[in-house]
């Protein structure tokens, strides 16, 4: 597959600069996962990244043995450790970071994604499809599929699971987003074959190119309390090309790859005559799938 990354050796001048850092969080040691991540998030930085995203629950690790662990790892959004390093961090260095976050909210749980910016907190995207045990610590998301307009693009975030289900994406797309960070922590998929492309990467390849949208996946490696992780985080322009990756299954790796957001709006657009958007069959089936919430108007 072709991957093209960027070096600032390289001497070019990007539209957008995006990383998608592949990283191994360590369950319950979550001073040291923030420490981590913030060396990452500077070293992107350093390489030109505009946006940097990070792997789902990427300070407090993934495998609970309870809902008590999971309770103390969880941090309130904006007020939490996490969040204000990273807010400090996007603030200073003039970008833009998405990250996965166990988000607590009263006595409720949600695997979340944070946006923060030049300017501080931008928002939060909580998990709406919940995988095999996390159906023991958190909450399914209850803030829908929200777009954060930048002065870089519109944004929006999936976390992992999300990725399976095609309504997502073709919601986001229809709200207008151009750039779709996915922290995940991908597993091996039962009766994959070995050396095969990940279905995870297949997936979003598959439904960047359906609705023209950048997609920067960031996964994590390792193995915690058993559960092995994948890495092969990557990233996929709106065409559905792989810019970036694979990365490596084991390694801690930055990813870099150049998005230009006037190519990504015409990446929706086939032809002369097709659109993935506008041929959508709305006499057939509500476009915004029964939400209620109004397509971004194009012209």
């Amino acid at each position: 597959m072709n991957q093209q990354t960027y070096s600032p050796k390289d001497g070019v001048s990007p539209d957008l600069i995006v990383a998608s850092v592949q990283m191994e969080p360590q369950v319950g040691q979550k001073a040291d996962n923030i420490s981590r991540s913030r060396a990452l998030i500077e070293k992107a930085a350093a390489g030109g990244a505009s946006i940097v995203v990070l792997p789902e629950l990427t300070t407090s690790g993934y495998v609970f043995g309870s809902r008590e662990e999971a309770f103390t790892l969880a941090e309130q959004i904006p007020e939490g450790d996490s969040t204000k390093v990273w807010s400090e961090l996007a603030e200073r260095l003039n970008i833009y970071i998405i990250a996965g976050i166990a988000e607590r909210d009263g006595n409720r749980l949600y695997n979340s994604a944070v946006f923060l910016g030049p300017q501080g907190y931008l928002g939060v995207y909580r998990k709406l499809h919940l995988w095999n045990n996390e159906h023991l610590f958190f909450e399914s998301g209850n803030l829908g599929l929200p777009v954060f307009d930048t002065e870089i693009g519109r944004l929006a975030a999936v976390i992992c699971y999300d990725g399976w289900f095609p309504e997502v994406y073709r919601l986001l797309a229809m709200k207008g987003a151009d750039i779709i960070g996915m922290p995940t922590n991908w597993v091996p998929m039962a009766g994959a074959q070995e050396g095969a492309l990940a279905m995870a990467n297949t997936l979003a390849l598959a439904n960047a190119h359906i609705n023209g949208v950048n997609i920067v996946c960031a996964n994590r490696i390792g193995t915690e309390r058993d559960q092995l992780f994948i890495g092969r985080s990557l990233i996929v322009n709106a065409r559905g090309e792989c810019l970036a990756g694979p990365a490596s299954p084991d390694q801690e790796e930055i990813l870099y790859a150049s998005i230009n957001l006037k190519e990504t709006r015409q990446a929706q657009h086939v032809n002369l005559f097709n659109s993935k958007l506008r041929d959508r069959r709305s006499d057939i089936y509500d476009p915004m799938l029964g939400t209620g919430w109004l397509p971004l108007p194009r012209h």
